[in-house]
C-alpha cells in the first residue's frame, strides 16, 4: 500500500494549450474570405456603372453610371448652335428642330462594349489583380431629327436676313449707271448639310452659313430706260407729250434684252425708208452687183438720193415704179416691220407729181400722234427689227437667210449691207453718242419736226447692240441744234450701259456743228466696193468691224 501511495503522489496533471496557429489561420482565412467578398462587392457594384474607357456618341462617359451617362450626353447635344450668316450670329435650339437621340440603343451598346471583352470572373480576376487592360471603347451615335422643321428655320434666316441687289443708280451728269448695293442669299441646301454635321458633333456647334453673293455684274437694262427717260426729263424734253415725242428702240445682241420707249408709235421714216429699199433690192438681185447697182446702193444709203433710191424701186418693180414700192413694203412687213410702209415715190423737189399706191393697214400706237407721213412711216422698233435681221444673217448665217431660205439672201450680201451703212460717217446723231472709230452701220433720217437714226453699234468689248432713236416736236421747225444732242445723249447713255468699262462721262467736244457731207465719206462711180466700203480712199481711212 506504501508503494501505491508513493506512486500517486509522484504523478503530476499535463495543462491543455490553445490552439494559437489554427486560430491565426482561420483568422487569416476568414480575412482574406472578407476582403474577397468586399472586392466582389465593390466589383459587382462597379458591374451597374459603364466602363471607364467608354465613349459614346464623341462623349466621355467612362466610369458613369447609366442615368449619370445619358444625362451627360443628352446635355452635349442639347447645346444650342451658332448660325453665323455673314456676321450676324443666330441660335439654333436642336430642340427646334425636334433633334433627340436615341438613349435606349446607345446606352445598351454602351454596356454590351463594357462588358464584351472578358467574363465576370476573368474580369473580376483582372481587377484583383490590377491588370485591366484600357482600351477606348466608342459608340457611335443613334439619333434624328426633323428635316422638314430645319428647312422651315432656315428659311424663316434667308426671310430675315437675305437682301436683293440695291436698284441701279445712274448718273445724269456722265450718263452711266452705278451697280447698286449688293445682294445677299443663303444657300438653304447646303445650309442644310452644314447644320446637320453640326447637330451630329458635340464639339463642332459653329455653323458659317453659306451665304452667296447675288450682285448682279451688270445693271438690267431696265435701269438704261429709266436712266433715258429721266435724261430727257433733265433736257426740259416731254418724251411722252401731246406735242413732243421721243421713240426709242435698243436691243442688246448677245441676250434680245430690249428697251422700249414709245417704240411702236408711228413716225415720219424720212430717209431711214431707204434700209428696207436696200434690203428688198438685195433681195432681188439675181447675181452680185455690178458698178451701177453697186453705185445706186451708196448713193441712196450715204448720200440719201431719192432719185436713187426712186430708180432702185423700179428696178426691183421691173421697169414699174410702183410695183418696186409695193415690193419694197411687202418684203419689210413679212420681216416682222409691220407698221413700215412707203406708198409714193420719194420726192424729188419741185413740182413733182406724186402718185401713190394703197396703204397697208397697221397698228402702231394709237395713244401718240406724231403726224407722221401718210406715205412714208415706220417705227422704231421696226427698224430695228430690220437691223437686228441683217445682223444676224452677216454674222451667223440666220436672220434674213432664216426669213427668206431659197437663197434671196447670202451672208455675204448681209455683210455688205453693213459695209455700205458703216461708211455712214455723219460724226452726228448715233455716231456722235459713242467714242471716236467705233464701227456704226447706220441709216440716218429727218424733216422740220422729226429727227432719227438707226443702227448697229459695234462694241469692242464684243457686246454689240441695236439702237433707233426718233424726236417729235410739234411745229413747222424743230432745230437740229436741239434734236440732235438729244438724239446724241440717248445714243452716249447706251454706249456707257453696254461698255462701262469705257464710258463718254461728257458729250464730245469734236462734234462738227452740222452732219457732214456724203461727199467726204461715199465712194465715187467705178470705186465702190461692197466688201471694203473704204477701199477708194487715199487718206488710209478704214473702219474696222467684226466680220464674224
Amino acid at each position: 500500500m506504501a508503494t501505491s501511495g508513493l506512486t500517486g503522489l509522484g504523478t503530476k496533471k499535463r495543462a491543455r494549450r490553445l490552439p494559437i496557429v489554427a486560430l491565426l489561420s482561420w483568422m487569416c482565412i476568414l480575412g482574406a474570405i472578407g476582403m474577397f467578398s468586399l472586392q466582389l462587392v465593390r466589383f459587382s457594384q462597379q458591374s451597374d456603372t459603364l466602363s471607364v474607357d467608354v465613349n459614346v456618341a464623341g462623349v466621355d462617359v467612362g466610369g458613369l453610371s447609366a442615368v449619370e451617362a445619358v444625362s451627360r450626353w443628352e446635355q452635349a447635344y442639347a447645346a444650342p448652335i451658332t448660325l453665323w450668316y455673314a456676321n450676324s450670329p443666330i441660335r439654333l435650339d436642336p430642340a427646334a428642330v425636334g433633334f433627340r437621340t436615341n438613349q435606349e440603343s446607345m446606352l445598351a451598346a454602351a454596356r454590351a462594349a463594357s462588358e464584351s471583352e472578358n467574363s465576370f470572373w476573368q474580369r473580376f480576376v483582372s481587377y484583383l489583380t490590377g491588370q485591366q487592360v484600357r482600351q477606348q471603347l466608342n459608340v457611335e451615335l443613334s439619333a434624328d431629327y426633323q428635316e422638314r422643321l430645319l428647312e422651315n428655320q432656315l428659311r424663316d434666316i434667308a426671310l430675315r436676313y437675305d437682301r436683293e441687289p440695291g436698284t441701279a443708280e445712274y448718273d445724269l451728269q456722265t450718263l452711266t449707271i452705278r451697280t447698286g448695293e449688293p445682294g445677299y442669299r443663303l444657300d438653304i441646301e447646303r445650309a442644310i448639310d452644314l447644320v446637320d454635321a453640326a447637330l451630329m458633333n458635340p464639339l463642332q456647334r459653329q455653323v458659317v452659313l453659306p451665304v452667296a453673293d447675288t450682285n448682279a455684274s451688270l445693271p438690267d437694262i431696265e435701269a438704261l430706260r429709266n436712266e433715258i427717260i429721266a435724261w430727257l426729263d433733265s433736257q426740259g424734253f416731254v418724251y411722252d407729250g401731246q406735242s413732243s415725242v421721243a421713240s426709242v428702240f435698243v436691243m442688246d445682241l448677245q441676250t434680245g434684252a430690249e428697251v422700249n420707249i414709245l417704240s411702236d408709235v408711228a413716225v415720219s421714216a424720212a430717209s431711214t425708208v431707204k434700209l428696207p429699199i436696200l434690203v428688198d433690192y438685195f433681195r432681188d438681185l439675181s447675181f452680185a452687183p455690178n458698178d451701177d447697182e453697186a453705185f445706186l446702193m451708196v448713193q441712196s444709203l450715204l448720200c440719201s438720193n431719192n432719185s436713187s433710191s426712186n430708180l432702185i424701186m423700179q428696178l426691183i418693180g421691173n421697169n414699174d415704179l410702183y410695183a418696186g414700192i409695193a415690193s419694197v413694203t411687202n418684203t419689210a412687213q413679212y420681216l416682222g416691220a409691220r407698221n413700215s410702209y412707203l406708198s409714193a415715190p420719194l420726192f424729188l423737189g419741185g413740182d413733182q407729181q406724186l402718185g401713190s399706191i394703197p396703204a397697208p393697214t397697221t397698228a402702231p400706237n394709237p395713244s401718240f400722234s406724231t403726224g407722221s407721213d401718210p406715205f412714208n412711216q415706220t417705227t422704231t422698233e421696226d427698224l430695228g427689227t430690220l437691223f437686228a435681221l441683217i445682223y444676224d444673217c452677216a454674222m451667223y448665217g440666220s436672220g434674213l437667210i432664216s426669213a427668206y431660205p431659197n437663197g434671196e439672201f447670202t451672208q455675204q450680201e448681209c455683210r455688205q449691207m453693213l459695209n455700205i451703212m458703216s461708211s455712214n460717217d455723219l460724226s452726228r446723231l448715233l455716231q456722235g453718242g459713242i467714242p471716236t472709230g467705233v464701227p456704226i452701220a447706220h441709216k440716218n433720217g429727218w424733216l422740220d419736226n422729226v429727227h432719227g437714226d438707226a443702227g448697229i453699234v459695234f462694241s469692242p468689248n464684243g457686246r454689240h447692240y441695236v439702237i433707233s432713236v426718233f424726236v417729235w416736236e410739234q411745229g413747222n421747225f424743230f432745230s437740229f441744234e436741239r434734236a440732235w444732242p438729244l438724239v446724241e445723249g440717248i445714243s452716249r447713255a447706251t454706249w456707257n450701259y453696254f461698255n462701262p468699262e469705257d464710258p463718254l462721262i461728257a458729250p464730245r467736244a469734236d462734234l462738227p456743228e452740222i452732219a457732214r457731207g456724203c461727199d467726204v465719206f461715199s465712194p465715187p462711180y467705178g470705186q465702190v466696193n461692197l466688201n471694203d466700203i473704204n477701199a477708194w480712199r487715199s487718206d488710209g481711212t478704214s473702219i474696222t468691224w467684226p466680220s464674224s
